[in-house]
């Protein structure tokens, strides 16, 4: 069985499942969101959002696959291209970080590292491109992922996971705790970096990755 990573890509997107092939719930403002669904456009508007970012930014995204089929993604991207990014109590996102967006494991593969290899990979994609940290937007309780917020609770990633691969809490909240992910140590050490990223993040078992 073999695995692989790569950059997420037009052509990539084509192999996520579905709905989250279409979903703009991240990547348009609400009243925008609202239109595509309406109008049935979303699946353009998400590769037209992906085509704008891999222009004025570079990838945003990771995808996994095991045998040549899809096993799991994560998404990421600068909060300026994230609009939902601001609905949550404890936005804004630090000016110095990239937010990790949301991420999707197939069931199939669940518990087998998938999800550790896909923070890895986006990490170390960061690190290599000069950034300082990842942040993201947790839930703590899958009964109140998504309330308040506008989005599903399959778009919601639990906080334990992230503290699970290494990121901590920079603004506690009782449903979206704000987490982030330094780099910085990371590129000053002297094992290479996958290494280095080995040694952060693999310090406790990761529980299941969900989320659209």
């Amino acid at each position: 069985m073999s695995r692989r990573i790569a950059a997420l890509t037009l052509e990539a997107l084509a192999d996520l499942p579905d709905p989250c092939r279409g979903c703009v719930a991240w990547e348009l403002d609400p009243v925008s969101a609202g239109r595509a669904v309406a109008g049935g456009g979303t699946a353009f508007e998400k590769e037209a959002w992906l085509s704008e970012v891999l222009l004025q930014w570079g990838t945003a995204g990771r995808v996994a696959y095991v045998d040549d089929a899809l096993a799991g993604f994560v998404t990421y991207a600068p909060p300026v291209h994230v609009p939902r990014s601001r609905a949550f109590p404890t936005s804004p996102v630090s000016g110095d970080a990239v937010l990790l967006m949301t991420g999707w494991v197939d069931p199939a593969h669940r518990g087998g590292g998938i999800a550790r290899m896909l923070v890895q990979s986006a990490a170390k994609d960061l690190t290599q491109r000069g950034m300082r940290a990842i942040e993201a937007f947790g839930v703590a309780g899958a009964e109140l992922a998504g309330q308040g917020v506008g989005l599903t609770a399959e778009c919601m990633v639990p906080a334990a996971f992230y503290e699970a691969v290494g990121f901590t809490v920079v603004r506690p909240h009782h449903r979206y705790p704000r987490l982030r992910l330094e780099l910085r140590t990371a590129l000053s050490w002297r094992e290479d970096v996958e290494a280095a990223l080995e040694r952060i993040l693999g310090r406790a078992r990761v529980p299941v990755l969900s989320g659209v």
